[in-house]
């Protein structure tokens, strides 16, 4: 029987160490289905070992030393196996070599970073692929994330993301992508890809999309690993060293984000002497770097953002008219339901509170945000700034109804418990 705190460490091992585990099982094998099923099957005997042997000490190595074996014991039954087995024999990093792109040679070497995740991101962002089966499959692939948490945060159907998560896996067998870090003239045409992936990842562990925990810490600092190699494999690419100065300024709040309870503490009321100053003022000199390049993009714009918080030292001191006019400048690069949902809250803690929640209304009528539970949860915030309790207690419900995390559903209780409790 497992024990919870087996439990607690299987489930930890899987936040931490799937992405590297599946990377290293792709490196070797060169089959995506194959890593995957043995990755999973690694997790499934940890599930009926651990709790009789005990946790090993590096859980990691643990369950890689498994499912590399499941994954030769596969192999070794067909003869596509036995082929890839003499190739790692041949090959002194383990890579199968598979089919190149004819601007692709077999001695690049991606500016001579060698790192397994790093490889896999690229990988799953060949321009061949669609941005969005890039990204996709990245999450799925590196985060851990399942189908339906990558479908909430693309705002799509579970169905649609499984279909489009199966078409990118099978387009990568059939054009035989290598899987290897391109070499830094093929850099520029995967970058948006590349970058898309390490927000989204960074925001699942910043924002979980659902579950019981709020924040998954390991990942965000996966994520931010990933953006320093990338900084440095690029280091002329003013948006990777934005996206890095983003991930810092978000990431150096996180000791202030939770009670003591695993309660969320707004950032208006949070405690901003335990925000991280050495990971603001690095990011503040990346985005100094960044923004001397002249090539403004939407993370730099983001970070830019973030750094009006980071710099006021009293939620009264924030510079709400500087914030409103970044977000109308990135509107125009990335207009997107979330980026207006943001420059509705700014227009509205800019002292136009009326302007701000119009908008909001209007982001409540599209379809793609039904199911957003913050463009309710921000309505009830602004209802509740004008005094408007009837309304607020009632998008608090229209909220609470969509929240997918349960610290997200505390809070939501909170608030229409406070609400109730007026006069």
């Amino acid at each position: 029987m497992t024990t919870p705190a087996v439990q607690h460490a299987i489930d930890a091992a899987f936040r931490e160490e799937w992405g590297r585990i599946l990377a290293t099982l792709i490196r070797r094998t060169g089959d995506w289905d194959l890593a995957e099923e043995c990755a999973q099957d690694a997790f499934t005997e940890a599930l009926r070992r651990w709790p009789v042997d005990g946790v090993p000490q590096r859980p990691g190595a643990w369950l890689t030393t498994v499912a590399a074996n499941r994954a030769i014991d596969r192999l070794r039954r067909g003869a596509r196996g036995v082929e890839l087995l003499e190739q790692v024999g041949r090959d002194p990093t383990g890579t199968p070599r598979t089919t190149m792109d004819s601007h692709e040679s077999d001695t690049d070497q991606g500016g001579g970073i060698e790192d397994d995740r790093l490889r896999l991101i690229f990988t799953c962002c060949h321009p061949a692929l669609s941005l969005e089966g890039r990204v996709a499959l990245t999450l799925r692939s590196l985060a851990g994330l399942t189908t339906a948490e990558i479908a909430h945060a693309f705002l799509v159907p579970e169905a649609t993301m499984a279909k489009r998560l199966t078409r990118t896996k099978e387009k990568i067998a059939a054009a035989g992508i290598p899987y290897r870090v391109p070499p830094a003239h093929l850099l520029p045409e995967r970058t948006a890809g590349v970058l898309a992936v390490l927000y989204l990842m960074f925001n699942e562990g910043y924002s979980a999309s659902a579950g019981d925990q709020l924040i998954r810490a390991p990942l965000c600092s996966e994520a931010i690993r990933l953006a320093r190699l990338l900084a440095a494999l690029m280091p002329d690419e003013p948006e990777a060293l934005g996206l890095l100065a983003l991930m810092l300024l978000q990431h150096s709040r996180r000791d202030a984000r939770l009670d003591a309870s695993g309660d969320i503490v707004t950032l208006e009321e949070q405690d901003r002497s335990r925000w991280d100053l050495e990971e603001i003022d690095e990011a503040r000199a990346l985005l100094r770097g960044a923004l001397r390049r002249r090539a403004p993009g939407p993370y730099q714009l983001q970070a830019a953002i973030a750094a009006c918080h980071a710099e006021a030292p009293e939620p009264a001191a924030t510079d709400w008219p500087q914030i409103a006019a970044l977000y109308e400048v990135l509107l125009r690069l990335t207009p997107s339901p979330v980026v207006r949902l943001n420059r509705a809250v700014a227009l509205a803690m800019a002292e136009d509170l009326d302007a701000g929640l119009a908008l909001v209304d209007e982001l409540a009528e599209q379809r793609a945000l039904s199911d957003y539970h913050l463009v309710e949860a921000t309505r009830a915030d602004l209802h509740r700034r004008r005094g408007d309790r009837a309304a607020a207690i009632a998008a608090y419900r229209r909220a609470l109804d969509a929240a997918r995390t349960e610290p997200e559903r505390r809070f939501i209780l909170r608030r229409l418990a406070e609400q109730n409790d007026r006069p």
